[in-house]
């Protein structure tokens, strides 16, 4: 039996600087629907990628000296080393560089102009460079600044070629209002009233002041604009007019577009109106969300408020952070992030919820039963309620997944998460323990627990990923039992299931402490991303604020005793998802050091390259693991770097 094809998609994201938390919450999303549409049986194809054309990256790569390639190249990688940290399982990441991508826009340009669609004219009005946007005078904000980013647009006047909206106005306008496309449905009266009503513009599709884009194939003059270019990524990832790919047929149309608010418009309305023109399917849904906000206001590296995952992925892990922006995100509306909200998320909802049922069923089965259920049990009438609620969950959290609804799926998770703790405190099994007549019922107790733990546990798996498959060692479901047809139903584990105790899935947090140290983080984000404007806007380079650490004497680094060592093996340390063990050639008989760089180094990149080893720090156990020593490193923006040495230098040299 074939499986039916699901085909969901984030839009292809601009690369300006690094990316911070305010950029994960599409693509986490998309992740987590299409994760949860595989466990389903579904097909999926999951699509992301990067804009990379326009006047804004040849500027900017101008201003760095390099070519705009050579600019987009570098955020590129930096986009998909976030998307791996954060274990985005995408199946396709376009680039509107790629050569397929601009073979197919040149077809469809050509194809739209064939069709009369598309014709020379002459622009004049205010754009703005950052959105790459031209805006009327009415569309203009209260100070006369672009209304979506409101910084200042300019004057421009040059030939371009337009492509006619208003042929597809009442259709589009029926597309908003009656049926399911957009989602939320409240967002379609702001763009009913704001651009149909008052009549479709039509749209500038080609520049002529800059060369960085693709070019018009019969005009090379003109390159193509921006959203021509950028909005067909989505069926030119898939293979239309190229022959690159051959799935177009297959996974078309889309069943689920999602985007930030900020870009709705042109994906409701100017990106059916292409697709209208080509007389191709529409996609099923548009899912809008607002944004992660700080201080009532958009995250924005400009801004100096952008929150560095990788930072608090180090300090919570990435399933934490995935967790927290898509429980707190409703669809349509912005989410506000603050260390205060993460944290509390995370104990009430992590430690003191899921973790804490987990860590306590598995050591009540640990304790009473040597960590092997028997298989004579007793039943209550309190255990047919309980199982219902349990098995009762799944059809509940598709009908979520369904309708795009991410927040509202985890919160009827975690209903049934607090369900079980409540099943604990009616059944009180360490009293039932205490007896042992009441063996068998202690028996059915922590097995309709583990069950409750397996079925919450594989639906929580498309959210979070990295922490689940921990969870099925720890009450020893296969995966098998986790599959989703035995996901609403009991009696799926083994009746003699054996369970190990494992780490703590979540360790609590100490709030005071924790968002101190965050708000220090923050703030000096704050004062450099400060610092750097205001050189910018004096033609400066800004050099980043450094604090040191209190002042030491001679004798103090006396007694750090730095050398030189040469990685000979490396390996990752089991369980870990930070750590790396080497094995070092340090010209005193060798020695192993464990070091929490595995996010930035895949074992083989060290193997052979010499080093700066701290060689008289006391021995320590880093999760098991003997690590006698530490190895030298850097933090940099780009994130940690390891100070290598000239290969010259003898092993067991002296850094002084």
């Amino acid at each position: 039996m074939s499986k039916k094809p699901f085909y969901i998609t984030t839009p292809i994201y601009y690369p300006s600087g690094n990316p911070h938390i305010g950029h994960c919450y599409t693509t986490v999303a998309c992740d987590s629907i299409a994760r949860y549409k595989r466990m389903q049986g579904y097909d999926v194809m999951f699509l992301t990628g990067t804009d990379e054309h326009g006047l804004k990256i040849e500027q900017k790569a101008a201003e760095a000296g390099v070519t705009p390639k050579e600019y987009v190249d570098g955020i590129v990688e930096k986009f998909k080393k976030l998307w791996s940290y954060m274990n985005i399982s995408y199946d396709r990441y376009i680039r509107t560089t790629d050569d397929y991508h601009i073979e197919s826009v040149q077809k469809i340009f050509k194809a739209l102009y064939d069709k009369g669609y598309i014709y020379k004219g002459e622009y004049s009005g205010k754009y703005c460079t950052p959105c790459e946007s031209f805006w009327t005078d009415s569309q203009l904000d209260e100070n006369g600044c672009c209304p979506e980013c409101h910084r200042p647009v300019k004057y421009a006047k040059e030939e371009a070629y337009f492509f006619k909206m208003s042929p597809f106005a009442d259709r589009i306008e029926k597309l908003l209002t009656e049926t399911d496309y957009l989602r939320p449905k409240t967002r379609a009266v702001e763009l009913v009233n704001n651009f149909i009503k008052p009549g479709l513009e039509d749209l500038c599709v080609s520049r002529t002041t800059f060369k960085w884009g693709v070019p018009v194939s019969f005009d090379d003059k003109h390159v193509v604009y921006v959203w021509i270019d950028a909005l067909s990524n989505y069926i030119t990832a898939l293979g239309y007019e190229n022959g690159k790919y051959n799935e177009f047929s297959k996974y078309w149309p889309a069943n689920v577009h999602m985007v930030a608010k900020d870009i709705m418009r042109f994906h409701a309305i100017i990106w059916p109106a292409m697709l209208m023109a080509l007389e191709l399917p529409l996609p099923e849904h548009l899912a809008v969300h607002g944004w992660i906000t700080m201080n009532g206001e958009k995250m924005s590296k400009s801004l100096g408020n952008v929150v560095d995952p990788f930072v608090l992925g180090e300090r919570y892990g990435q399933d934490a952070i995935r967790y927290h922006i898509l429980r707190e995100m409703a669809l349509g509306a912005d989410s506000l992030f603050s260390n205060e909200i993460m944290i509390n998320r995370i104990n009430s909802d992590l430690a003191n919820g899921f973790g804490n049922l987990v860590s306590r069923t598995v050591a009540m089965v640990d304790k009473y039963f040597g960590g092997t259920l028997p298989t004579e049990r007793k039943s209550a009438p309190l255990d047919d309620e309980f199982r219902a609620a349990v098995t009762g969950l799944l059809p509940e959290v598709d009908k979520y997944i369904d309708e795009t609804k991410i927040k509202q799926a985890l919160e009827e998770i975690f209903k049934v998460v607090d369900r079980a703790n409540k099943y604990i405190d009616e059944t009180e099994p360490w009293k039932l323990g205490k007896d042992d007549s009441q063996k068998a019922r202690l028996a059915a107790v922590l097995y309709n627990l583990l069950e409750s733990i397996r079925i919450i546990s594989a639906l929580l798996a498309p959210f979070m990923p990295t922490t689940m498959p921990k969870v099925w060692e720890q009450i020893g479901a296969s995966a098998e039992d986790v599959k989703y047809e035995n996901l609403g139903k009991f009696d799926v584990l083994p009746a003699n299931v054996t369970v190990h105790k494992g780490e703590i899935l979540f360790p609590r947090i100490d709030v005071d402490k924790e968002i101190d140290e965050l708000n220090d983080i923050l703030r000096k984000n704050m004062e450099a991303a400060q610092a750097k404007l205001s050189a910018e806007e004096k033609g400066e380079e800004a050099a980043a604020p450094i604090e040191l650490a209190p002042e030491i004497t001679i004798d103090d680094f006396a007694k750090v005793e730095i050398r030189v060592a040469k990685v000979v093996a490396c390996e990752k340390v089991k369980k870990s998802d930070k750590l790396l063990c080497l094995q070092l050639d340090d010209g005193m008989g060798g020695r192993q050091v464990v070091s929490g760089i595995a996010q930035y180094y895949a074992p083989e990149d060290l193997i052979g390259k010499k080093l700066q080893l701290i060689a008289n720090l006391k021995p320590v156990k880093l999760r098991g693991v003997d690590s006698n020593g530490m190895i030298c490193a850097a933090d940099t923006p780009d994130g940690v770097k390891v100070i290598f040495v000239d290969d010259s230098i003898p092993v067991g040299s002296k850094v002084r």
